[in-house]
């Protein structure tokens, strides 16, 4: 049972429950065709070192100990909208948010298939490249998540987060600091008020010794 946790977070569900829901959907066979998320709704970036904001300790995978009438409520919610999601691939709206309640429990893997799923009909989407962009990071493929960042922010100018994040790539976890620089400019440029990047502004200036 992958993720589609995102409604334990929004209903403050048991840990346990999560976990259980999580294993389930990853051990099902189905194919499938923070960072900030591309419209800028979801959690703040991770930072370096730590790209992941997962579930915290819960009991052994796969129970629901614990699980009261609220949580079991929440778990058909998300089975019926994974159901849903199945039988009717070309509903972009539900894709999206399966793919959102994934991200936003941290389980990149999943939602990245999803992303991609969604892009596969929706190409010029600068929202779920971005997302799928911050899924790559957190999985380790900094060269995807690059590709898609400027991808996305070439498609749209306007969009900080996608050079937000790509930021946080190159001068972080690819260690160039300073190759980092140029965009840094052009996002201050974009969002000079934004308490987020004026914080990346002062971590990028701490390591090129400032």
């Amino acid at each position: 049972m992958s993720r589609d946790h995102f409604l334990f977070l929004v209903i403050g569900l048991l840990s346990g429950f999560i976990a259980g829901y999580l294993v389930h959907e990853s051990m099902s066979n189905r194919q499938p065709a923070p960072l900030w998320h591309g419209a800028g709704t979801a959690q703040a970036p991770a930072q370096p070192g730590n790209p992941s904001a997962g579930a915290a300790s819960a009991p052994a995978a796969g129970t629901t100990q614990g699980a009261g009438p609220q949580a079991m409520a929440a778990m058909e919610q998300v089975q019926r909208l994974r159901a849903y999601v199945e039988e009717n691939p070309t509903d972009l709206d539900a894709l999206r948010s399966l793919a959102n309640m994934n991200y936003d429990i941290a389980n990149w893997q999943r939602a990245a298939e999803l992303y991609e799923r969604l892009l596969d009909q929706k190409a010029d989407d600068v929202d779920a490249m971005t997302d799928l962009g911050a899924c790559y990071r957190n999985l380790g493929r900094f060269d995807d998540a690059l590709r898609l960042f400027r991808q996305a922010r070439e498609q749209k100018p306007s969009h900080w987060q996608a050079r937000y994040n790509e930021i946080l790539v190159i001068a972080f976890d690819q260690g160039n600091p300073q190759g980092a620089v140029e965009s840094l400019t052009e996002l201050k440029k974009m969002q000079p008020e934004n308490p987020d990047v004026n914080r990346l502004a002062a971590e990028l200036e701490r390591r090129l010794g400032r």
